[in-house]
């Protein structure tokens, strides 16, 4: 990339940046660019000029990814501040896309609208957009009204739900696509008991979930789960971590990396994992689920980026994998 011209900001542009302090996981290399626009304009008039053949991959807090220890051939788009706003007005709910989705249920709740689920999940809201993040049966794409977001050209468009389709832990999205800002319309809710049910969901993950340890959330998903939310047909009766503590997998390791003995479908680095530790060890619980029980479980967690000294491992470009 150094041969290419790459456009002037007025935010922060780092080339070669080291991403393992940026995730959740604490592992890999470095992306060719990290860039953190200053506003609106500034990521639009980059994206603008950024030469078209430049990879770009939007990044939040990196808690739902895997960056391969060869690092990223792209330029890693994170927002930051004045991306991070919460407004509440009329029952509806629009939030910066960097905007922790935490921070945005506890807000809510303030105001007595119903976005409870969000109060467990890591990440911020462009994140769980991108992935219909949800839990106890309720999803993003439930309360979701639009969204705005930067296209690879440069353009600011508005997103429906049409646009997006939510599925289960998925949405569809143009390659390189930015979003920015998402409305949300949740029920209304009494603000004493809605941050209460918080609480109690925050005690049952703390009692169920190794929160304290280094790790990216569940790790493969749910395989009854393809429905996008909440109609008849999603179910879920078939748990990602019950068929892996059938397959005798909880607690195993390799390198630095476990599957959690206390919730083994949580990928987690124990200390000094590398990211081919991580994603090896998630292969292999696929291989002997698949072989003892014929069930492919699907990663939740992204993966992206080349593994070290051998590029080409599994075709890998080292670009970010493409929306299905």
């Amino acid at each position: 990339m150094t041969d290419l011209t790459i456009p002037p900001v007025r935010g922060t542009l780092t080339p070669d940046r080291p991403l393992d302090s940026l995730t959740w996981l604490r592992v890999g290399g470095p992306a060719d660019y990290l860039f953190q626009p200053a506003d609106l304009d500034d990521l639009r008039d980059f994206l603008r000029n950024l030469p078209a053949e430049v990879a770009v991959f939007p990044m939040g807090v990196g808690s739902n990814l895997i960056v391969r220890d060869g690092g990223l051939r792209a330029v890693v788009i994170r927002l930051g501040r004045g991306f991070n706003s919460i407004e509440i007005e009329g029952g509806r709910v629009t939030v910066g896309a960097a905007a922790l989705d935490a921070h945005v249920a506890r807000k809510a709740a303030d105001a007595g609208l119903d976005l409870t689920f969000l109060r467990t999940i890591p990440g911020s809201i462009g994140g769980a957009v991108r992935m219909n993040a949800g839990c106890y049966g309720s999803y993003t794409g439930d309360h979701f009204v639009t969204a705005q977001a930067v296209l690879r050209d440069g353009s600011l468009v508005t997103l429906g739900k049409d646009d997006l389709n939510f599925r289960y832990r998925q949405s569809d999205l143009a390659q390189g696509a930015v979003i920015v800002s998402a409305t949300f319309a949740p029920p209304a809710g009494e603000a004493v008991a809605l941050h209460a049910r918080m609480e109690e969901q925050l005690a049952k993950r703390d009692a169920t979930q190794p929160t304290k340890d280094r790790s990216a959330g569940s790790t493969f998903r749910n395989p009854a789960g393809f429905s996008s939310t909440g109609q008849a047909d999603d179910v879920h009766d078939l748990k990602a971590w019950k068929v892996i503590d059938e397959a005798g997998l909880r607690g195993a390791t390799k390198g630095g990396a476990q599957m959690s003995p206390k919730h083994p479908n949580f990928l987690i680095n124990t200390g000094g994992a590398t990211a081919a530790d991580l994603e090896n060890l998630g292969e292999e619980v696929r291989k002997k689920v698949y072989d003892s029980q014929g069930i492919t479980l699907q990663w939740e967690i992204m993966r992206v980026g080349e593994q070290a000294n051998n590029p080409d491992v599994n075709n890998d470009t080292g670009k970010p994998e493409k929306t299905k």
